[in-house]
């Protein structure tokens, strides 16, 4: 039973590459932007909530549980940052840092597991590799934490809170697509599976992250994508 949630897995992980490209390269705050996007959050849930649940079954431990998760996570808050604050919103938004606050802890734990182990990694996953999950998925928390007390940010705040989350979601995407060659293999061609050009894709990801980022730097008060609709 568990085994047919393997090709929802993968399905929605590849709808979910195609689409976060799609909503990155179009024209911010178009059609196609707001749609590719709305999308690429339903394919990253439906990813995430899968794979976490495959990966449960093998083991606890087991990274993709954490992947999972945080996909998740990311991308629900990335979403509720460009819509109207609501009851919903609010609740969307509390249970998201206790999810954050959950995920730090365990990320910390099994950081310092692997840390202690012979070969600092813990079902193959390296202790740097946690403990830089756990920064980011703390430092994330913080910013919910912010918008919590003093509501959401405006502007180019609000635009980089949801920028930097979608595509650290992505991110996650890319990477547990990329990382095994074996899997790239079966879609790509062989000149496309060697280390540098598998890893050309993550390293895209950062790169459109890092030049939006710059692009909305100071912007004035943004109105919502669902009040334009």
């Amino acid at each position: 039973m568990i085994q047919a949630l393997l090709p929802i897995h993968i399905v929605a992980g590849g709808l979910a590459i195609i689409l976060g490209a799609m909503a990155l390269l179009a024209p911010k705050g178009g059609w196609l932007h707001r749609r590719s996007g709305l999308l690429f959050v339903f394919a990253m849930l439906t990813m995430g909530l899968t794979g976490s649940t495959l990966a449960l079954h093998k083991s606890w431990t087991n990274a993709n549980v954490l992947g999972g998760f945080m996909s998740a996570y990311f991308v629900v808050t990335a979403l509720t940052t460009v819509r109207p604050v609501t009851a919903w919103t609010r609740r969307l938004d509390y249970a998201a840092l206790a999810v954050a606050i959950a995920l730090a802890s365990v990320e910390i734990a099994m950081g310092r597991t692997a840390l202690a182990n012979a070969g600092g990694t813990i079902s193959g996953v390296p202790f740097f590799m946690l403990f830089f999950l756990a920064t980011i998925t703390s430092l994330a928390a913080a910013g919910d934490i912010r918008v919590l007390r003093f509501g959401p940010p405006r502007g180019g705040a609000r635009l980089a809170r949801h920028l930097w989350r979608m595509c650290f979601a992505l991110f996650i995407a890319a990477g547990s697509f990329f990382s095994i060659r074996a899997r790239v293999a079966r879609v790509l061609p062989v000149p496309l599976t060697t280390p540098t050009m598998r890893a050309l894709p993550v390293l895209l990801v950062f790169v459109a992250m890092f030049y939006w980022l710059w692009r909305v730097r100071g912007k004035r008060p943004w109105i919502p994508a669902h009040d334009r609709i």
